[in-house]
């Protein structure tokens, strides 16, 4: 075997289950199609993640804002609950 081969299989894409290695290739049909499913689903949840992140951050300045708004009316006169008649 020649350096340009062995480093070819040394680059194949492999897949790691638990403490074993799998050659992508060698992979059957079936099975190299649930590793495309894992990967789609793992984007997927990433995604979601920054979805949440961002979600998150809003509601923490909607938050501060609502705070703000609460305590500049308090010190305006306003009131903070309504009063029983």
């Amino acid at each position: 075997m020649n350096d340009k081969t062995e480093k070819t299989l040394q680059n194949e894409p492999t897949l790691t289950l638990g403490d074993k290695q799998y050659k992508i290739s060698a992979l059957s049909e079936r099975a190299r199609a649930q590793v495309v499913n894992l990967r789609v689903t793992d984007q997927e949840i990433a995604r979601l993640q920054q979805q949440l992140a961002i979600a998150q951050t809003a509601r923490g300045a909607y938050l501060s804002a609502l705070l703000q708004e609460v305590g500049t009316a308090e010190a305006g006169g306003g009131e903070a609950q309504d009063k029983p008649a």
